[in-house]
């Protein structure tokens, strides 16, 4: 098993908080599938556009916070990852606040003023 060796003693956590990221993703996917119904957006509308929609602006608000957290997403992945395999703890601890802040600035961003996501996320 010199694959498992190769991996140190806490990996397993680093794991869990991209697991964890995943499901926050999962969850901000569901609030863009509600706000297409809420506010009449149907598919394959990226964003909506103000002169056919009065709340084009809440509608991508909600969407442009799911957006950015998809776009970092890889980045924040690969860096766990190899940051993982020599500092495990620091990681989990990095990555963990990491996960909660996103949730902060997808809900501060989904309130239709994207100012709102700057204070806590």
């Amino acid at each position: 098993m010199a694959g498992v060796e190769m991996f140190p003693r806490g990996f397993g956590n680093v794991a869990f908080v991209l697991v964890a990221y995943c499901f926050l993703n999962f969850w901000m996917g569901f609030q863009v599938g509600k706000a297409r119904k809420k506010y009449n957006v149907p598919y394959p509308t990226l964003y909506a556009i103000e002169s056919e929609n009065k709340d084009a602006n809440l509608f991508n608000c909600v969407q442009r916070g799911h957006q950015n957290s998809l776009e970092l997403m890889p980045v924040f992945f690969l860096l766990m990852v190899l940051g993982g395999i020599r500092h495990p703890c620091a990681c989990v601890a990095l990555g963990s606040i990491y996960t909660v802040t996103r949730f902060f600035y997808f809900t501060g961003y989904a309130t239709g003023d994207p100012k709102n996501r700057l204070t806590i996320g």
